[in-house]
């Protein structure tokens, strides 16, 4: 029923997650080196699939689980939840239980939980109540600047593992990349802003692509996801800096295609990220069809 395929990279149990990651270190220089070989001049190629993750902030929130179900019938890979405490950020969105109920209605899909909330330590266990039908089914996505001025990263990264969470880490655009290159190491997802977290109106901010170049070209097996103002209109500049996971709310919920969407998005990584020929890329979808 819905599209299904490519979301292994986004399940994987813990000790897999490790041991893969040892073997990525090893491979990172040759890895590197492809990643900059890339055929048009500012263009970071690699081999991580394309996958695009509707923001549900966007969507009926009163017909949740049928407004996934929606995007998934529709080619969604994931699930993009926007965790907001009032804290962090001035809005307030929901919280570990809404996400725990809506789990039940989807246990077999990767649900990224963004959480911007400033103790990012508190909530960890409830979201990992919500794991699924196997452990690493979830990515726990917390923002550096919630947690480094605290000294708390390595201990939400930690917690995130002993509960056989994903874990993402996620920067504002105020914040250098370098802040998140010394965990790169240990995060499954690296999450690049594009806008400024919890403010509306604003517009994909295209001067964030140098992080997303920088993370690529020395992590070039790492999940690298944008957020913020990402839509069939803009994804170009976000698939040539080579990010691979598609964040995308009003792209996607508010559209008149929501298939089709979703397919331009994902063609633009597999062609502009990938390197793809017009012939390789996945085919295009429409509502209708």
């Amino acid at each position: 029923r819905a599209r299904h395929s490519g979301r292994d990279d986004l399940r994987r149990p813990a000790k897999q997650q490790e041991q893969q990651q040892q073997q990525q270190q090893q491979q990172r220089g040759e890895g590197a080196a492809a990643a900059r070989a890339s055929p048009e001049a500012g263009t970071m190629q690699h081999c991580c699939e394309a996958k695009i993750g509707p923001s549900v902030l966007d969507c009926d929130m009163a017909e949740l689980a049928k407004e996934v179900h929606r995007v998934l019938d529709a080619g969604a890979d994931y699930v993009h939840l926007d965790v907001m405490d009032g804290h962090f950020v001035p809005n307030i969105s929901f919280g570990p239980y809404v996400i725990q109920c809506l789990r039940k209605h989807v246990p077999d899909v990767p649900f990224d939980c963004h959480m911007m909330t400033s103790e990012p330590e508190k909530w960890v266990e409830g979201i990992a109540k919500a794991q699924g039908n196997e452990p690493g089914l979830t990515t726990y996505t917390f923002h550096l600047e919630a947690t480094e001025p605290r000294g708390k990263t390595q201990e939400v990264i930690d917690m995130c593992r002993k509960c056989d969470l994903r874990v993402g880490l996620t920067i504002s655009p105020d914040t250098p990349v370098e802040d998140l290159l010394k965990y790169a190491d240990q995060i499954d997802l690296a999450l690049i802003m594009t806008v400024y977290p919890g403010k509306g109106g604003q517009s994909f901010m295209d001067d964030m692509m140098s992080k997303v170049r920088t993370l690529r070209e020395q992590y070039p097996d790492l999940d690298i996801e944008v957020d913020g103002g990402v839509k069939p209109a803009t994804v170009d500049a976000a698939a040539e800096a080579g990010a691979n996971l598609i964040v995308s709310g009003s792209g996607v919920y508010k559209a008149k295609d929501m298939a089709e969407s979703i397919s331009v998005m994902r063609r633009s990584v597999e062609k502009l990220g990938q390197g793809k020929a017009d012939d390789e890329l996945s085919p295009m979808r429409s509502d209708a069809k």
